[in-house]
């Protein structure tokens, strides 16, 4: 269920479909400000989501742009996920 104005799930795995996972300590605290200030010189979606695998929680930046995720997972060491339109 999505809230009036909230961009969906689905909007994002069709506009924003590179999607870059961080552990979420590498965003938590102090790393917020400069991961989130990256991002936005990216093509990267208005809103990410979060997951949790093998116990560890992670938070899921999605891209418009491929090069974009990839530059961004480098920069920060993330995972890139498959294309979210594949799905």
């Amino acid at each position: 269920m999505s809230h009036k104005g909230e961009i969906s799930y689905r909007r994002i795995r069709r506009d924003w479909p590179h999607h870059v996972a961080l552990t979420a300590d590498k965003v938590a605290g102090k790393n917020h400000d400069t991961v989130d200030a990256f991002a936005r010189t990216l093509s990267v979606a208005p809103r990410n989501y979060s997951g949790r695998r093998d116990g560890v929680d992670y938070v899921v930046f999605c891209f418009a742009k491929p090069e974009d995720a990839d530059v961004f997972c480098k920069r920060f060491g993330g995972e890139r996920l498959p294309d979210a339109r594949r799905q």
